[in-house]
């Protein structure tokens, strides 16, 4: 079903590119370019059947009707005005970025046609070479609109992330946020104060909880330090309820409180099972 003739991702890495591998992988567009810093990433990308060309111009955007941004918040900010002079007036624009309060204000007063979305989908791993066209398929897609946002570009966009296999929920921007500084970006700095917190000498002695529980520190730092500056208050917002359940934990150890303490233990393995099914 060929929903566009014309898709163009800017920033084919983890995220851009298997969102273009899977647009082209379930035939969604006639075309599918892919644009990045690096020449031999969009080789690849070519080379694996992501897209069907790429760039390291964003001049490629020209003629598209699905524009995509998958680079960092920051970069899409930044690139936003001279998208919009290069892009089509009926363009439709999309971006993939994990905070959405502050791009969606900057985008929907650049772009006539946009629409925020955060697939929620990934891996610490990035680029790409670690691509998988299968990435979204099972996964929530949130959207955010706003009052100034189009309901046809909406049910297009929430039409595409369908037949992607994604299960698509709408909520506000400021929504958005708070929700996922608790549930994606509390659990980032928990992977990465933790990992800094062993002395190093002692490290070498982790085993698989410990790998398991900091598997997210691995993630790329100049792409998480953008996601918690764009997104600071809620996430100091999360970090201070992490902190009050720590001294709870903390106290009852002191006090060789062993009933608090397996109270507090056991209702976090059941909040585990109901909420999380693990």
């Amino acid at each position: 079903m060929k929903l566009f003739d014309k898709v163009v991702v800017i920033g084919a890495g983890l995220i851009g590119g298997s969102l273009a591998w899977a647009i082209k992988n379930r035939e969604l567009s006639s075309e599918v370019i892919g644009v990045t810093q690096h020449k031999e990433s969009w080789q690849w990308a070519k080379k694996i059947g992501a897209i069907d060309n790429g760039s390291c111009k964003i001049s490629v955007a020209k003629d598209a009707q699905l524009l995509i941004l998958a680079t960092p918040i920051s970069t899409i900010i930044k690139l936003a005005s001279r998208l919009s002079e290069i892009i089509d007036k009926g363009c439709l624009v999309m971006d993939v970025g994990s905070t959405k309060r502050e791009v969606v204000s900057v985008l929907e007063k650049t772009f006539t046609n946009y629409v925020g979305s955060h697939p929620l989908a990934g891996s610490e791993k990035r680029g790409i070479f670690n691509a998988n066209p299968d990435l979204f398929k099972g996964s929530i897609c949130i959207l955010t609109p706003t009052k100034n946002t189009r309901q046809e570009n909406i049910k297009r966009i929430q039409k595409l992330w369908s037949l992607l296999g994604t299960r698509v929920v709408v909520m506000s921007p400021e929504l958005h946020d708070k929700i996922l500084s608790f549930s994606s970006h509390l659990p980032h700095i928990v992977a990465f104060a933790l990992i800094n917190a062993i002395p190093t000498d002692y490290l070498r002695f982790g085993s698989t909880g410990l790998r398991d529980t900091t598997r997210i520190a691995g993630s790329n730092s100049y792409l998480w330090a953008d996601i918690f500056l764009s997104n600071s208050k809620n996430i100091i917002n999360s970090i201070q309820s992490l902190q009050h359940n720590l001294l709870q934990i903390k106290s009852a150890i002191q006090r060789v409180d062993r009933k608090t303490l397996i109270k507090i233990l056991r209702r976090a393995k059941q909040r585990r099972q109901r909420y999380l099914g693990l």
